[in-house]
């Protein structure tokens, strides 16, 4: 077994849970659908009613797939956790405005009324999604950080060895165009995959006939953010680490690391292909119910691809663009290699939490969500 084997272990298993996490985010796609499909309360309803069971879900794994991260390679999580705290400051408030909406949106006694609670939702729906997609941006473009290891013996200064170089603390993301394309490509995907998924378990002519208008406007806006992206990354030059850990750039870098691992390009390929195929189902088949599985199975596998690519290979994930040198790699932003063994340990009990997770998904959604179900509901 090598050296770098529980580096890359763990690596598989955050990109695994990053990708998940993607998927998951039809939730939130679903909820800037509210009004565009739902004309009608008992429709609004339906949609809420749909989401409202997967919410959760979405939630949990954003706070393990943060755990895992803290966890094996914590260098990482004090940087930009720690340093671009606005950015994910502003994601948390998102999300904890979901919770609550969802919770007290149809209480009789809630003092703001069910409207603002359903924009609270809207604006998870369209921030959520977009603020992950420009922070994880940086991790393809770079951010600006600076890490001096020396910081935290030397005497007089702050036992502090990752800074942010700017007073914007990760808002400065927006400011990258290729940050911004990622972020709209993931926003427009959950919208797509929550057409997908509203075609699955919505039992209403209307609903299912709206959506199907629109999601080939919503796939159209996806492939151009999406396309747009691949092209800035893959043309872009990139860092590498050189001999006696120097860091010198490099032409391409990108797509020299994919055509290094040809099963994660193949993965990559694979991935898209499912996701275009799962999007046009419903087109080409009069709407055909199964598509979210497909396009499900593609966004996960596409995902991961693109994660492994920038961190296997003895590739650098998180480029600084304010001191090359304190790029951020595998190796050196890891945990011990005692605690990642200790770990994967643990983590063979992950295959046990997903079955109970398929489970427990199949035993909620048995048929399709009906007008009478929201009735006897509420």
């Amino acid at each position: 077994m090598n050296d770098t084997f529980f580096q890359e272990y763990w690596w598989f298993l955050v990109s695994l849970l990053g990708a998940l996490f993607v998927f998951l985010m039809f939730v939130q796609g679903g909820q800037t659908l509210l009004w565009a499909l739902g004309r009608t309360e008992q429709q609004r309803r339906m949609l809420l009613l749909a989401t409202g069971r997967k919410w959760e879900i979405t939630f949990t794994t954003l706070v393990t797939f943060g755990g895992a991260f803290f966890a094996s390679f914590p260098l990482f999580y004090s940087t930009s956790f720690g340093g671009a705290y606005w950015v994910w400051m502003l994601i948390l408030l998102c999300f904890v405005i979901q919770a609550v909406s969802y919770e007290f949106q149809l209480k009789r006694s809630n003092v703001l009324g069910t409207g603002v609670y359903r924009t609270f939702l809207l604006l998870n729906g369209v921030l959520g999604p977009l603020l992950v997609g420009t922070a994880v941006g940086t991790l393809f473009f770079g951010a600006e950080f600076i890490i001096d290891k020396q910081a935290i013996v030397l005497p007089g200064e702050p036992p502090v060895i990752s800074r942010w170089a700017t007073p914007w603390h990760g808002l400065e993301a927006v400011l990258d165009i290729r940050n911004v394309l990622l972020g709209l490509a993931v926003l427009m995907l959950s919208r797509c995959l929550a057409h997908l998924y509203f075609l699955n378990r919505i039992e209403d002519v209307e609903v299912r006939s709206r959506s199907l208008r629109l999601l080939p406007w919503e796939i159209v806006l996806f492939l151009v953010f999406f396309l747009s992206f691949i092209g800035f990354w893959i043309t872009a030059d990139g860092y590498v680490v050189g001999q006696g850990g120097s860091i010198a750039v490099e032409s391409m870098r990108h797509l020299h690391d994919l055509l290094a691992m040809p099963e994660v390009l193949v993965m990559l390929v694979l991935g898209v292909l499912l996701v275009l195929t799962g999007l046009l189902m419903p087109l080409l088949k009069g709407g055909c119910r199964s598509g979210i599985w497909s396009a499900g199975l593609g966004t996960v596998l596409t995902v991961l691809a693109l994660l492994l690519s920038i961190g296997w290979h003895g590739g650098i994930y998180y480029p600084s663009l304010a001191d090359p040198s304190s790029s951020l790699t595998l190796s050196n932003s890891c945990s011990s290699e005692y605690t990642l063994k200790v770990m994967s340990a643990v983590s063979l009990l992950i295959p046990f939490v997903l079955a109970y997770i398929i489970w427990a998904w199949h035993a909620l959604e048995k048929s399709p969500i009906q007008l009478s179900e929201v009735d006897q509901s509420h």
